[in-house]
Parts: structure tokens; C-alpha cells; sequence
């Protein structure tokens, strides 16, 4: 299939730039084969131009251009987001070695403090003291911050984001190559661009996800699928030219319900968890370093010998949440999770939009979505038909996951 070079000429029609493709794979590959050498690859480019050239004999040329624009487009977001998905991960790094190294050593200056105090150099004693409440200060301060971004949880929403931007980028090429695309084909690309957009933001001062939200929801990543609810339409066992039968339809809504039953509501459950575990840990690391900083303040008054120990322990302890927190990447996993949740919610609103489609001829073919659903559940079709039978001889739900893959 053809992809944009960066020589790209914007002047030129998409007839000329298919021509020069051909011309281009034709001429790399003469000297490859005259040599003896393997002739896979510049073979299977050669069909892929062919396939470029029979597009263009049989659909407009203005789609053509307008779909190689969103392939273009695909491209440089998938960059973005896969450069800054690199960049917060570096900056969950830096800030984690970061504080830790800050409070270590405010920790070990409140040592040395506690043992100034006791001499009669009071200028060192001050300088000591000084020195280590400012470092827990400094590093109160960033772990507040730190907590309220969460560069782990910001890293994984961009690798996602890089993610399915390629997987889109591939569909749109899938479909060029299949030849004869419409208008309608680069509407529905510019809808998903739109909703991936809105879904894995890239500023993080105004419209950054919610990193601790109030409702857990999955991540929504698709724009909203238009129905037309059918009823429970049945097919009467019969199986259309479009590979729909009775026995798929009862099979695919029961997939549903499993997918409901066990895979979404167990990622949901997930989710809740490590959200109350990182809000925890994004509390308890700020208030321990203040305490830390209190009790640095406080060595060397009289009656004040457990200020010391405070000033140690309290630090000790931030380093440890820190580190379990961030070095964890805690915020990640609740990403992951919610993700996930996502992922089966997309397969269910799929699913469902076929099955309420009144007219069963306008859906998407039958055993292609039934492919489709075991390859994304990571299950062959008789697993998955195993699936559909959810329930038992007395009635009781079995204990299995739809999924297979994660």
C-alpha cells in the first residue's frame, strides 16, 4: 500500500504520486533482482503500487487525496504522542530518583544535627538544621506536584494514544488498499481522530485527564456508535448472504453478557482499588515530608529529644510511599485498568450496534465480526462458541472470563 514519503509533493493528484511510486519500487527493483538477491519485499511493493494504480482507476481522486491527508495526519500524531509518551516517563524517573535523593539527605542532615546540638557550635547546628528542613520543604513541595500530574499515569495515556493512532493509521491504509473508497471512509477517519484527540489530550494546564476522579469510568476512545434498536429481531434460524444466522446472534449477545458479567466489571473493580491505593499514597507522601521537616525544625530544643527521630523516621517513611507510589507507577496501572475496561466496552457497543440493526444485510458481515471478536478475546471459534454457553445445567453463571489476553 503506498505511504506518504516525506518528499511528498502537496501539488501533486494522488494519480500522479501512485505513478511515481511504481516508477520508483520499479526502478529499486531492477538491480535487486539482475544481482540474483531475494525479491520479496520490492515484489510485494510492486503489488501494493499495482493496487494504488487499480485504486485510482476506480474512485475519485479528491477521496483519494483527502485520505492520504489523514494518513499524513495519523503519522505525525503517532510521533507526538509516542515522543511525549517518552518524555513523562523520563520525568516519572527524574522526579522519583529526584525527591528520594532530597529527602535521603535531609534525613541523614537531621542525624548530623542531632549530633551538633550537643556541642557548642551553634552556627553549624543552625546551618545543619537549615539546611535539612529546606530540603524536605523543597521536596514536599515537588511531591505535591508530582502527585497531582502523575507522569507514570501521563506516559501511559500517550503510549495508548500512540497505540491506536498506528491502528487507525493501518485501517485507512487497509482500506486504500482494498480500493474504492468514499467519502464516507474519511468522515469516519476525521470522527475517530476527533474522539482520540479528545480522549488522550496532550496539554497537561486545562485539559488534562482527571488524574483521582470522583466516578471511575472506562476510557472512551470512539466516537458514539449510532443505533437503531430492533427489537430482538429474530432471524428464524435462517442464515442471510450476509453470514448472520440465529445461532450468531444468540451467540454474540451472550458474549455480551459475559463480557459485562465478568471482564468489565472485574476492570472496574481493579480500577476502584488502585485508585484508593494512589490516592493514599499521594497523601500520605506530602504529609510525612512536612512531618519530617517539622521535626528537623525542632532538633536541638530542650525537652525536644523526639523531634530527632521524627525528623529520620517521618523522612524515611516518604522516601519508602514515594517509592512505592511512583517508582511503582501506581497511576499507570489504574490507566491500564481503565483501559481495558474501555476495550471491552468497545467490543460490546460493536457487537451490539450489529445486533440492533434492523436490517440485517446493512450489518457488518457476520463472520467477519465473529473473526474479529475472537481475535480480540484471544480465543479460536470454538472456544468462543463455548463462550456463548455461559451458563450451567442448574442455571449458575460459570467462572470464566471472556478474554483471554489480559
Amino acid at each position: 500500500m503506498l505511504s506518504l514519503q516525506a518528499s511528498y509533493d502537496p501539488l501533486a493528484s494522488p494519480s500522479q504520486l501512485c505513478r511515481r511510486k511504481i516508477n520508483r519500487v520499479a526502478v529499486e527493483a531492477t538491480p535487486l533482482l539482475g544481482a540474483g538477491l531475494s525479491s520479496t519485499g520490492s515484489a510485494k511493493e510492486l503489488v501494493n503500487a499495482s493496487e494504488c494504480e487499480v485504486a485510482m482507476n476506480t474512485c475519485d481522486p479528491l477521496v483519494l487525496a483527502k485520505l492520504y491527508t489523514v494518513v499524513d495526519a495519523l503519522g505525525d500524531r503517532v510521533r507526538m504522542h509516542k515522543n511525549i509518551g517518552e518524555q513523562r516517563d523520563n520525568w516519572n524517573s527524574l522526579f522519583l530518583i529526584s525527591v528520594n535523593m532530597m529527602m535521603l539527605t535531609a534525613a541523614i542532615v537531621v542525624g548530623m544535627a542531632t549530633v551538633s546540638s550537643v556541642s557548642n557550635d551553634r552556627a553549624r547546628h543552625l546551618a545543619l538544621k537549615a539546611t535539612s528542613t529546606v530540603l524536605y520543604l523543597a521536596a514536599a513541595v515537588m511531591l505535591v506536584m508530582v502527585n497531582v500530574i502523575q507522569p507514570s499515569q501521563l506516559a501511559e495515556e500517550q503510549r495508548n494514544a500512540a497505540r491506536l493512532f498506528k491502528q487507525l493509521r493501518d485501517q485507512v491504509r487497509t482500506r486504500l488498499s482494498i480500493g474504492n473508497p468514499s467519502i464516507m471512509d474519511v468522515d469516519e477517519a476525521m470522527e475517530k481522530i476527533l474522539a482520540l484527540d479528545k480522549a488522550y489530550p496532550l496539554p497537561l494546564i486545562g485539559k488534562m485527564l482527571e488524574k483521582f476522579p470522583k466516578k471511575i469510568e472506562p476510557a472512551v476512545w470512539w466516537p458514539q456508535i449510532s443505533r437503531q434498536r430492533a427489537g430482538g429481531i429474530r432471524l428464524g434460524g435462517k442464515k442471510t448472504g450476509n453470514g448472520w444466522s440465529e445461532k450468531l446472534e444468540d451467540g454474540m449477545r451472550d458474549i455480551v453478557g459475559v463480557l459485562r458479567r465478568k471482564d468489565s466489571e472485574d476492570y472496574s473493580r481493579l480500577s476502584k482499588k488502585a485508585l484508593k491505593m494512589n490516592k493514599v499514597l499521594a497523601i500520605s507522601g506530602p504529609v510525612l515530608t512536612i512531618l519530617a521537616a517539622f521535626g528537623s525544625l525542632m532538633v536541638g530544643f530542650p525537652h525536644r529529644s523526639w523531634a530527632s527521630v521524627m525528623g529520620m523516621v517521618c523522612g524515611a517513611l516518604a522516601c519508602i510511599v514515594n517509592t512505592i507510589g511512583h517508582g511503582g507507577q501506581v497511576g499507570m496501572v489504574f490507566e491500564m485498568y481503565r483501559n481495558n475496561a474501555g476495550f471491552f466496552k468497545l467490543v460490546e457497543e460493536n457487537i451490539e450496534s450489529n445486533l440492533s440493526e434492523r436490517d440485517a444485510e446493512r450489518r457488518e458481515d457476520g463472520d467477519i465480526l465473529r473473526l474479529k471478536v475472537a481475535l480480540q478475546l484471544g480465543r479460536n471459534f470454538s472456544e468462543l462458541e463455548k463462550l456463548g454457553k455461559s451458563l450451567s445445567s442448574d442455571g449458575e453463571a460459570i467462572e470464566e472470563f471472556a478474554s483471554k489476553l489480559f
